[in-house]
């Protein structure tokens, strides 16, 4: 199947569309399993409690990604930072896409048309074990803000952090 990235979609998840966005996100989770550990629960899944919230809090933002009219990934967004106290900044809280479907800019171009439809300064936070992470990312800002951009290590609660901060226009 041709993933070709010309024909994406950025859409934001409609309430009804949450059971959608929880399966995107258990194999979000697996994926992010090699990175940091998760533990599974009795109902063989893993999980995400803070998912009814960007429904119910206008600081919260779903997105589901497709590419040619079908599920490719999806973006959660958030106000407020991770690491500082600045509640102005918008954060990258979860980002996945699935594996198929990498490696053809569909990633990219998601995250850019997220970062135009949010404007303001941003974070996105990536954790020093997924170092493909931070090369997709240092990739995809350094395009979005015709820069090149370095991340700055980070700690926070014992976890090391690769944190890219930018402003989208």
């Amino acid at each position: 199947m041709d993933r070709s990235s010309t024909n994406f979609q950025l859409e934001p998840a409609l309430r009804e569309q949450s059971p959608i966005l929880a399966s995107l996100l258990e194999l979000y989770s697996h994926d992010f399993s090699e990175f940091h550990p998760l533990s599974i629960g009795p109902d063989g899944r893993f999980g995400y409690k803070s998912l009814p919230l960007y429904w119910s809090q206008s600081n919260r933002h779903p997105f589901l990604i497709r590419s040619q009219a079908k599920l490719a990934g999806f973006a959660l967004v958030k106000r407020g930072s991770e690491t500082s106290d600045n509640q102005e900044v918008w954060d990258m809280a979860e980002f996945f896409i699935l594996r198929g479907c990498r490696r053809h800019r569909i990633g990219t171009l998601a995250a850019q048309e997220v970062w135009r439809r949010l404007p303001g300064p941003w974070e996105i936070r990536v954790m020093q074990s997924n170092p493909s992470a931070t090369s997709f990312w240092t990739q995809a800002i350094s395009e979005f803000i015709r820069e090149s951009i370095q991340p700055v290590k980070i700690e926070k609660d014992g976890k090391s952090w690769q944190q890219y901060s930018f402003r989208s226009e």
